[in-house]
């Protein structure tokens, strides 16, 4: 017999009692349990609850932001505005600044008058000038509307825009403007208020040079001074002045050089700022420091470049020894190391390496009368433009920065006085040029200004064979720039019109384009035959482009 049944049949009631008590556990776990399964079903629906309710609390808020609150007012940008100037003359000055913080570009330029515009009740005895003087307007690039407008010299003759003016209120910006009898005045760029006005210590018989240039900070007020060059008696001075209050720092100082304008400032790949300026057939070249402590006396924080201080010449100051022909452009340009200088002689065109300034290639082109400008004919690799010749014989090159090779050549006569070429920056990493010429002409009679109008061509690389005549323009433009003024939304072409002698007063006229607009109603030049593509096709094509800013 098995133990569990002896054990059974001697304590029967044991037997009994472990059954009961087994019973009552399992009626106890099933009372748990029936009380349990409504706190997690109470906890299941609240968190059905939180859920739905943080769910209508989304959206309730995304309904009152699309809705509800009104979305800032985007300005609207019209596609084309112009004003008009009567009995003025204006001068070779455009600059693009967002002046009132609309998110779109406006437009700065230069006009002499009698009096402001309508607008703005001002005349030249206001600022001490008699009548007429030079001006300068602020003009919203999205109606044209007159922001500011204020007489800023007695004749004026360069300005250097955008340099940083620190104030009690944040950072500004100003325009320097040095006027030709040696008037320096600095406007806000903002306001039109004048920062500070002071007159020059030029001699009498001193022509300005061009351009002004922002150097660094020599005087430790914590804002780029400026330096100025002058022709005095067939020889090159320099003046420095703070670039905060407009005060000559230090004396007159001699380059000890006959120079031209067209000099510009350089930073050697050791940090050492350099003027080079063009000295005939030799590049001419002294350091800033050595500027600085020459007219102050005092040691200046800027550094020299040991290499070039060895290459520089004491007698003439020549960096250059080999004679590549009467120069005429210098220009900065990005090299692998560094920046490159490109120096256009009448010769050739030569890329000199940034630091060894030995030649990385040379370009003949003996009749370039126009100052290059750079652009990308393939995706991220820089490309230069030369306008070679002139009249019926000007031929447009674009080169390959990097080796001189010629990407692409297209002949495209131009009238006397035509502007100059330009380029803007697409999404697809190339750039659209855009060029003044006439594709074609009929006869000789058209070759002279009053019979012909200048054209202005778009060229994109991805079509090769085309060009875009996108606009006639009869009148004489005094400048002409392309500029993005809504990134990623639309470009536009600015032009300024006015008369040809300053003696002659007449109609000045300040105008803006936008592209896409031009593109949809431009003429489609083939210039090779075999496309595919219809005018139609190739115009929606090029309006689609999207511009955006330089790197």
């Amino acid at each position: 017999m098995d133990s569990k049944d002896v054990e059974a049949e001697i304590h029967p009631l044991k037997n009994e009692d472990g059954k009961l008590q087994e019973n009552l556990g399992n009626r106890l776990k099933k009372e748990d349990n029936l009380k349990s399964a409504p706190l997690q079903s109470r906890l299941s629906r609240c968190r059905t609850v939180a859920f739905f309710l943080s769910l209508f609390i989304c959206l309730l808020v995304v309904f009152v932001i699309s809705f509800i609150i009104p979305c800032p007012d985007r300005p609207v940008s019209q596609g084309m505005w112009r004003i008009n100037y009567n009995t003025a003359v204006t001068y070779d000055f455009l600059a693009t600044k967002d002046i009132n913080r609309d998110r779109i570009q406006d437009v700065l330029f230069l006009y002499k008058n009698t009096n402001s515009s309508n607008n703005f009740n001002q005349s030249c005895a206001d600022e001490g000038f008699s009548s007429p003087c030079s001006f300068m307007a602020a003009v919203s690039g999205a109606n044209g509307s007159i922001l500011w407008e204020r007489p800023v010299a007695q004749d004026g003759a360069l300005v250097l825009c955008d340099v940083p003016q620190p104030r009690d209120g944040g950072a500004s910006s100003a325009c320097i403007l040095m006027g030709r009898a040696g008037s320096l005045i600095a406007v806000d760029l903002f306001t039109g208020n004048t920062l500070w006005n002071h007159s020059s210590s030029f001699r009498r018989n001193a022509s300005i040079l061009s351009p002004l240039l922002q150097v660094p900070d020599l005087d430790a007020d914590g804002t780029p001074d400026l330096l100025v060059l002058t022709q005095e008696d067939k020889e090159v001075n320099s003046y420095i002045y703070s670039g905060k209050t407009g005060h000559q720092i230090g004396h007159r100082g001699s380059l000890g050089v006959d120079g031209t304008s067209g000099f510009l400032l350089y930073v050697t790949r050791a940090g050492a700022h350099y003027i080079l300026l063009p000295c005939a057939s030799s590049l001419c070249g002294r350091s800033v420091k050595g500027i600085y402590e020459k007219v102050t006396g005092r040691d200046s924080p800027l550094r020299k470049d040991p290499s070039w201080e060895d290459v520089l010449s004491t007698a003439a100051q020549r960096l250059l020894s080999h004679s590549y022909g009467a120069i005429h452009y210098l220009m900065n340009v990005p090299g692998k190391g560094g920046e490159d200088l490109l120096l256009v002689s009448s010769e050739s065109c030569v890329l000199l390496d940034g630091q060894e300034l030995a030649p990385r290639w040379t370009f003949s082109a003996p009749q370039v009368l126009r100052k290059p400008i750079l652009g990308h004919y393939k995706p991220d690799t820089l490309a230069v433009v030369i306008e070679n010749g002139t009249g019926i014989d000007r031929q447009i090159l674009l080169l390959d920065l990097s080796t001189g090779v010629v990407l692409w050549d297209q002949a495209l006569p131009a009238l006397p006085g035509y502007p100059q070429s330009a380029s803007l920056p697409t999404a697809d990493h190339r750039s659209a040029f855009f060029f003044w010429g006439l594709h074609e002409l009929v006869g000789a009679n058209q070759t002279e200004p009053r019979d012909t109008q200048h054209s202005l061509y778009m060229f994109h690389p991805t079509l090769p064979g085309v060009l875009l005549e996108l606009a006639n323009v009869s009148a004489n433009i005094v400048a002409f720039q392309m500029a993005l003024f809504e990134p990623s939304r639309h470009a536009a072409c600015i032009l300024l019109t006015g008369p040809a002698s300053p003696d002659a007063p007449g109609l000045v006229s300040v105008a803006k384009h936008k592209v896409q607009d031009l593109v949809l109603s431009s003429r489609v030049v083939h210039l090779t035959e075999g496309g595919s593509d219809s005018d139609q096709a190739i115009r929606d094509r090029l309006s689609r482009l999207r511009y955006q800013s330089e790197a």
